[in-house]
C-alpha cells in the first residue's frame, strides 16, 4: 500500500522540496548534525531546564529542513515523515538518555485531533518506541483548548497551558513509580513540557524527562 501511495503522490522533501524521497540525505544530514553531541544545553547557550524535568534533550535547532520537515508533518498531513523524524527521536535518546523506562507522547487537543487526523507526537512516538524497544504511553490527555504556543510570548506560554494537562482515569498504573520520557515534535519555551510533567509527578511519577525532535533558540 506504501509503494502504490508513493507512485500515486511520489514522495518529496519538504526541506529542498527534491522528489524521491521523503527526507533528502542532505536535509537528513542537517538535522543529525546533534547525534553526537554530549547531552545536555551546548556551550554558550543559555537556558534553564524546564520546571519538572530531570533531562531534556532535542535533535535539531527549529529552523530550516527541521521546521519544514515538521510542518509538513503537522500541517500538510505527511505522516511518512513520522519514520524517519521518529527514528531520530531514538538514535538521540539511545545515544545520551540517562534514564527512563516509557515513551509519553504529548497529546494535542481531541479537537485538534479530530481536524488532523492523528497525534504527530503519538506517531512520533510509535516509532521511537520501536526502535528504542521502550514501550509508549499515551496516559496524558489535554483538557483545554489552547492558542497555539508560537503566537504568544514566554510569559504568556506558560500561562497558555498551566492546568491544561491531566493524566488519564485508570491510567495512573502506568505513571506511579515510573520514569516516564515525554516525547513531543518541539520545545519552546519549555512551558508545555513543564505542564505535562506536572501532571505526571502529580499521579506519583518517579522521573520526568523529554525529547524533542527540534528546540526553538
Amino acid at each position: 500500500m506504501r509503494a502504490f501511495f508513493d507512485l500515486l503522490l511520489p514522495p518529496r522533501c519538504p526541506g529542498c522540496h527534491q522528489e524521491g524521497e521523503i527526507l533528502c540525505g542532505g536535509c537528513r544530514g542537517l538535522l543529525e548534525r546533534r547525534l553526537g553531541e554530549p547531552p545536555g544545553v551546548p556551550i554558550g547557550l543559555a537556558t534553564a531546564l524546564p520546571r519538572g524535568l530531570v533531562q531534556l534533550e532535542w535533535c535539531a535547532a527549529f529552523s530550516g529542513p527541521a521546521r519544514a520537515a515538521l510542518h509538513a508533518l503537522k500541517y500538510d498531513g505527511e505522516r511518512r515523515l513520522a519514520e524517519p523524524l521518529g527514528v531520530l527521536l531514538a538514535r538521540r535518546w539511545g545515544r545520551v538518555g540517562v534514564g527512563g523506562d516509557t515513551l509519553v507522547p504529548v497529546p494535542i487537543h481531541p479537537e485538534r485531533r479530530r481536524e488532523r487526523g492523528f497525534d504527530q507526537a503519538e506517531v512520533l512516538a510509535r516509532v521511537a518506541g520501536r526502535h528504542l524497544r521502550l514501550p509508549v504511553a499515551p496516559v496524558l490527555m489535554r483538557t483545554q483548548r489552547t492558542v497555539a504556543q508560537h503566537s504568544l510570548g514566554r510569559a504568556e506560554r506558560a500561562h497558555n497551558v498551566a492546568g491544561a494537562f491531566a493524566v488519564r482515569a485508570g491510567m495512573t498504573g502506568h505513571v506511579s513509580g515510573r520514569w516516564l520520557v515525554l516525547v513531543d515534535d518541539v520545545a519552546t519555551t519549555g512551558a508545555t513540557l513543564s505542564g505535562c510533567a506536572a501532571a505526571l509527578h502529580a499521579a506519583g511519577a518517579l522521573a520526568v524527562s523529554a525529547i524533542t525532535v527540534a528546540r526553538e533558540r
